[in-house]
């Protein structure tokens, strides 16, 4: 989760180099409950791992650098 879209972007290019995704990240805005501003949104960027080879540690660590978290479906 991520406060705008720019900072989302920068780290979906920053996931791409540090673990060389093959897909590329998918970024989703996700408005707040309850709130009808348009500037109250977080900006998720969705990675699939359907091969199971990225280390979830790693990219936990990747997410604190961001000061963001890593969610699993």
């Amino acid at each position: 989760m991520l406060p705008d879209r720019d900072a989302a972007e920068e780290v979906a290019e920053a996931l791409r180099e540090r673990f060389a995704v093959d897909e590329e990240p998918r970024l989703v805005r996700d408005a707040l409950a309850g709130e009808d501003d348009a500037e109250d949104a977080q900006w998720l960027v969705v990675l699939r791992d359907d091969g199971e080879r990225l280390d979830p540690r790693e990219l936990d660590e990747f997410a604190g650098e961001w000061d963001g978290w890593r969610e699993e479906p």
